[in-house]
C-alpha cells in the first residue's frame, strides 16, 4: 500500500511540473490576426536572409495596435515589411505602464527569437537604454525618443543610443506649422491649442501651430487669437471635454489637440459643438467628422524603412534621426476634402517652401530649445492667451 501511495505521489508531482511548464503566461506573441504564435522558436526562415516568423516584434505602450496612434502607425510599418518578405509580424502588450513591465516584454521577445524590436513612444526610453546593452545582438527601433534614464537633474541624466539602436524623432514644429497654416488659410481666426504633457514633442507641435497660423495671417492680412494650454495629461477625461466646450462656446473655431488620448475628449466636445478639431500623430479624420485635418508623423514609413534596413545591412545603428519635410517625415492629412478654401495647390506650395527653408521659414519656427514660453514669442498677427 505504501509503495502504491509513493508511486501515486510521484505521478501527481510529475504531472504538475509538466502542466506548469506549458501554462500560458499571458505573454504569448500575437501576429495581429488574433492568432498567437505560441512562442514558436523554430527557424522557418522563408527569405534566406536570416529573417523568420519570430524575428520581428513590437512592444505596445500598454495600448493596442489599433489605437490610431503610435502603436498602430509603428505596427503598420513593421507589418508592411513582414508582409513583403513573407514572415509574421508579432507584438506583445505589457500588463502595465512601467520600466519593469516594458523590460519584461522585451526579454520575452528576445527569448522568442526577436532580431528586431520596435518600441513606440518616449515611455520606452529607460527600458531601451538598459535593453540595448543586455541584448547587443538585437536591433532596437525607438520611436519618438532617445534611450535615456529620465533623470531630472543634469548631473544624473544619462542618454545613449547604442550601436544596435536607432532613435527616430520627428520635427513636430513643422507638422504643427502646416496645421496652423491650413486652419488660417481656410478662414479661421479663433484658434486653440491643447497639449498633453509639456514634453518637447508636444511643445514643438504647439509652437509650430502658432507659427503656421501667424504666417498665413500675414499672407491674408488678418489677426488671429490663440488660446493655449497644457493639460498635464495624455488620458481622456470629462474635464478636458468641458474645457474644450467652454472654448468653443467663447468663440474658438478650431482646437489642435496634441494630447494623446486626451485629444479624444476634445474630439467629443467638437462633435457636440459642431466645431472643428485638428488631430495629431496619425490621420484621425476617420474617427470623427469633427476632425478638420491632423498634424502627422510618418510613423509607418519611418518604421518600415528602419526595419528593412536591418536586413539589407544598412541599419543606422547609433544614430538619432530627426525627420522633417525634407524626407516627408511630417505632414497633414492627404485628404483635404473637409477644407473649402485651403487647396492642394496651397498645401503643395507651403510644403515646398518649408523643404527649401525659404527665407528661413522652417529654421525660424520657434521650439523648446529657442523659446522658454510661447507667450514671449513676438508674433506679428497672432495674439496668444496662455491658460494655466
Amino acid at each position: 500500500m505504501k509503495k502504491l501511495l509513493k508511486l501515486l505521489i510521484i505521478f501527481i508531482v510529475a504531472f504538475a511540473l509538466v502542466a506548469c511548464g506549458s501554462a500560458n503566461n499571458n505573454n504569448e506573441p500575437n501576429n495581429g490576426n488574433n492568432e498567437p504564435n505560441n512562442g514558436n522558436t523554430g527557424n522557418n526562415d522563408t527569405t534566406g536572409d536570416g529573417i523568420d516568423d519570430n524575428s520581428l516584434y513590437l512592444i505596445t505602450d500598454i495600448g493596442t495596435i489599433d489605437d490610431k496612434s503610435f502603436n498602430q502607425g509603428s505596427w503598420e510599418g513593421m507589418k508592411q515589411y513582414a508582409d513583403e518578405v513573407g514572415v509574421e509580424a508579432n507584438y506583445l502588450q505589457p500588463a502595465q505602464q512601467s520600466h519593469a513591465a516594458y523590460l519584461a516584454e522585451i526579454q520575452t521577445a528576445v527569448n522568442n527569437g526577436a532580431k528586431v524590436i520596435v518600441t513606440p513612444g518616449f515611455l520606452f526610453a529607460s527600458a531601451v537604454l538598459e535593453a540595448q546593452d543586455l541584448y547587443p545582438e538585437v536591433k532596437f527601433i525607438l520611436v519618438d525618443s532617445t534611450p535615456n534614464n529620465g533623470a531630472p537633474e543634469p548631473e544624473d541624466y544619462v542618454e545613449k543610443t547604442g550601436d544596435n539602436t536607432v532613435s527616430i524623432l520627428y520635427k513636430e514644429d513643422q507638422a504643427g506649422f502646416l496645421a496652423g497654416y491650413a486652419a488660417v488659410k481656410e478662414g479661421y481666426t479663433e484658434l486653440g491649442f491643447m497639449g498633453g504633457l509639456a514634453v518637447p514633442a508636444v511643445i514643438r507641435f504647439g509652437y509650430g501651430f502658432a507659427a503656421g497660423a501667424n504666417y498665413a495671417a500675414e499672407e491674408l492680412d488678418v489677426d488671429v487669437n490663440l488660446k493655449y494650454t497644457y493639460l498635464n495629461s495624455f488620458n481622456p477625461d470629462p474635464q478636458w471635454a468641458t474645457m474644450a466646450t467652454s472654448w468653443y462656446q467663447s468663440g474658438t473655431e478650431v482646437i489642435h489637440a496634441a494630447a494623446g488620448g486626451a485629444g479624444n475628449s476634445v474630439m467629443s466636445a467638437a462633435e457636440q459643438a459642431d466645431a472643428w478639431m485638428i488631430g495629431v500623430d496619425v490621420d484621425q479624420k476617420d474617427e470623427s467628422n469633427a476632425v478638420l485635418t491632423s498634424a502627422m508623423k510618418n510613423l509607418r514609413g519611418s518604421v518600415y524603412d528602419a526595419t528593412k534596413a536591418v536586413f539589407e545591412g544598412e541599419f543606422p545603428g547609433g544614430e538619432v534621426l530627426n525627420l522633417g519635410v525634407e524626407v516627408e517625415g511630417v505632414q497633414i492629412s492627404d485628404d483635404l476634402s473637409r477644407f473649402e478654401n485651403f487647396t492642394q495647390e496651397d498645401y503643395d506650395a507651403i510644403y515646398a517652401d518649408l523643404v527649401a527653408d525659404k527665407d528661413g521659414l522652417a529654421s525660424g519656427i520657434p521650439n523648446e530649445t529657442t523659446t522658454d514660453d510661447i507667450s514671449t514669442v513676438d508674433f506679428s498677427r497672432v495674439t496668444v492667451e496662455l491658460i494655466d
